[in-house]
């Protein structure tokens, strides 16, 4: 069974910067492409960046309201993705979500909220 525990959000100015981390279980996370997902007030769930099993590559791909500001990481031994945002603006308050890309799971962890606000 899979589970996806995401932690690392808080409160921070503009201009600041968070790392988040995705704790998961289960078998899939080494062979499966990994996002970050972004849930914001208006309720819409927004794909936010992409990196591939690292047996393919890694690479990695960013939403063009994140590119140039955002990071996206895994480490398959701890069987966790990161995503390392600087420069952040308000408009990135939301709850941030991981999950397997492009297809996600059924299954969706708690997320963790990022508030961006001076």
């Amino acid at each position: 069974q899979v589970q996806l525990v995401e932690s690392g959000g808080g409160l921070v100015q503009p201009g600041g910067s968070l790392k988040l981390s995705c704790a998961a279980s289960g078998d899939i996370f080494d062979i499966s492409p990994m996002a970050w997902y972004r849930q914001g007030s208006n309720n819409e769930r927004e794909w936010v960046a992409a990196i591939a099993a690292l047996a393919h590559g890694g690479n990695t791909h960013y939403g063009d309201s994140v590119k140039g500001r955002f990071t996206i990481s895994r480490d398959n031994a701890k069987h966790t993705v990161y995503l390392q945002m600087n420069s952040l603006k308000p408009e990135d308050t939301a709850v941030y979500y991981c999950n397997t890309y492009p297809g996600t799971l059924n299954y969706w962890g708690q997320g963790t909220q990022v508030t961006v606000s001076s």
